[in-house]
């Protein structure tokens, strides 16, 4: 498309000569602006992946894909049921749990709400975002009826280490003549986990289902089954399996995408909103060329007319001034693309290192659940992102590159 002669005169025109200064330092604010909005656009998008990524493989590690529940009150012969959800292809698990909300206390007076779950110990071990996570005891000592594990939230609030005892408080108190008497009994904590999600490490307490069941005072029933499938894009297909080799059972089936959907929802909706919001650097940018290329045609008036008059045809011109657009805003985003790049491989480092420079704390645990700035890097979105920046720069080139050719030799010669 464009010839050695429209790329010798393109980079010459590129090169500041004296006089061309202020052409030149446009350009170049133009080359960093279209930097600077796609390695943004690439950071954004990489961490708004991430964060999605991040919290739906704990929500799903934790919670599972498929909750199986009792149409009306618990669920009674769960055994036989969670075996027959197994023999599908597409289960990978299906744990029967139990849960309720409790209060902890410890002897030194520390006190925290949780929520207990009662799951089987060969269960627990299985589950790799537990039993991968484990920061201090073993799971092998989870088992038998006084025993739990707990979140590193959840123990700095109670202050409590592996083979500590802490007293779990139901609010079902016990009735007796002398009225309602809360229900509480000591367990030692035999692990502590760290899932990587605040709001898990900071309530959940995992304890021996047959002991949630005693403590809770529901021998023989659980409050659903956990269905952890091996792709969680086959949810729906999957609740229709179900359902259907529990013919005549009255259960109740939610999959993570009804119980969540609110939640993901968010954070799609955030991404969104950032990717026009963060687009607009780069149209500004974009404006920005449009600046210099016509201030380099006014400037480059007389040189045009003479190429003109030398045989050069309006084509020539024309891809002459597309090629100076092109290779500025080609180099702007090539140099965005390395940044981007560069800034999510190291995300967390440089947010360590402004933690110690500024003394604040950035990205909250509290507030955004993670204990890391996640940092995904998706081939597809970074191409859009590249492939935006060029066409936007290429785009806003046309107009100038169209003056230019139209520009009359006649008219721009009479005045020299």
């Amino acid at each position: 498309m464009f010839g050695a002669f429209e790329r010798a005169v393109a980079a010459r025109y590129l090169r500041a000569r004296k006089g061309e200064r202020a052409v030149s330092l446009i350009a170049g604010f133009s080359l960093a602006g279209i930097a600077l909005g796609v390695a943004t656009l690439i950071v954004v998008l990489s961490v708004m992946g991430g964060f999605r990524q991040e919290l739906l493989s704990r929500i799903l590690g934790l919670n599972g894909n498929l909750g199986v529940a009792a149409a009306e009150g618990m669920l009674g012969d769960y055994d036989a049921i969670a075996a027959r959800i197994r023999t599908l292809p597409q289960v990978a698990q299906a744990t029967p749990t139990l849960e309720g909300q409790v209060l902890i206390t410890t002897d030194a007076g520390a006190s925290a709400g949780g929520l207990v779950r009662g799951v089987a110990p060969e269960e627990l071990r299985q589950r790799p975002i537990i039993a991968g996570n484990i920061r201090a005891g073993t799971l092998a000592d989870f088992a038998g009826d006084d025993v739990v594990a707990i979140g590193t939230v959840l123990a700095r609030r109670l202050d409590a280490g592996v083979g500590d005892r802490i007293t779990v408080i139901s609010p079902e108190g016990r009735t007796t003549v002398f009225g309602t008497v809360p229900r509480l009994r000591a367990y030692r904590v035999a692990a502590i986990f760290e899932v990587g999600m605040q709001e898990y490490d900071a309530a959940f307490v995992f304890m021996p289902l047959q002991a949630a069941q005693i403590f809770f005072q529901r021998r023989g029933l659980v409050s659903q089954i956990e269905v952890h499938l091996r792709d969680p894009d086959a949810a729906g297909p999957v609740a229709r399996a179900i359902r259907q080799a529990l013919m005549g059972q009255p259960v109740a089936i939610l999959d993570w995408q009804t119980a969540n959907s609110s939640f993901f929802q968010i954070v799609q909706v955030q991404r969104n909103v950032m990717f026009l919001i963060l687009t607009l650097i780069i149209v500004v940018a974009a404006f920005n060329i449009i600046s210099s290329l016509i201030m380099l045609v006014k400037d480059k008036g007389r040189d045009i007319a003479i190429l003109r008059t030398m045989g050069a045809g309006r084509g020539a011109i024309l891809r002459i001034f597309l090629l100076c657009g092109a290779a500025v805003g080609g180099a702007g985003t090539v140099a965005g693309l390395l940044i981007g790049l560069a800034f999510c491989a190291n995300i967390e480092t440089i947010r360590q290192a402004l933690m110690s420079a500024t003394g604040t704390t950035i990205f909250d645990p509290e507030i955004y659940f993670l204990t890391r700035i996640p940092a995904v890097v998706d081939p597809w979105e970074v191409g859009q992102v590249v492939g935006l920046g060029f066409l936007l720069s290429l785009l806003a080139t046309i107009f100038p590159s169209w003056r230019a050719a139209r520009l009359d030799p006649v008219e721009a010669l009479r005045h020299e």
